[in-house]
């Protein structure tokens, strides 16, 4: 979650400081550390649903201190947990996928809300960057996923 929150998405990325641009950071951060760890031996998948159900009760923690309330939580919290799996579904296509656009054109579309701005200076370093923490992630054992902490990759440091 800290690494979803640093402040050069919002001041060098494009990235909107709001609710919706920090869901969109904290969306991809996890959702790659999740898939691998769920790619892991076990008990690599329960620790996968373990992480999963802690990033949404953040989540439902964070919406209630902003007064969603009770009634209105269920509704919101499938909204968020539907966009996260359909988000962490493309960010993985992408990243397997030999088109180099794929990811970018994912990006553009979550974090950007345009899927035209793929090429834009903002979305191409956002594709780096994921690139770059899918790269720091896709090695990592069981045994340094659960000793923490995971590397980072300084969002400020990808140009």
């Amino acid at each position: 979650m800290a690494a979803s929150r640093q402040p050069a998405f919002f001041t060098g990325y494009g990235v909107a400081d709001t609710v919706a641009g920090r869901f969109e950071t904290l969306s991809l951060h996890a959702g790659l550390v999740i898939w691998r760890t769920e790619t892991l031996p076990e008990p690599g998948p329960d620790l996968a649903q373990d992480l999963t159900d802690a990033v949404f009760r953040n989540i439902d923690i964070a919406l209630r201190e902003m007064g969603v309330g009770d009634v209105a939580m269920p509704k919101k919290m499938k909204v968020m947990a539907q966009g996260y799996l359909g988000r962490t579904v493309a960010y993985r296509t992408g990243l397997h996928e030999p088109e180099t656009d794929v990811l970018a054109r994912a990006l553009a579309r979550n974090v950007y809300g345009d899927e035209n701005l793929y090429e834009s200076a903002d979305c191409q370093r956002l594709t780096r960057y994921t690139r770059r923490l899918h790269e720091a992630y896709e090695p990592l054992s069981l045994e340094t996923i659960m000793a923490r902490p995971l590397p980072v990759v300084v969002a400020s440091d990808v140009s």
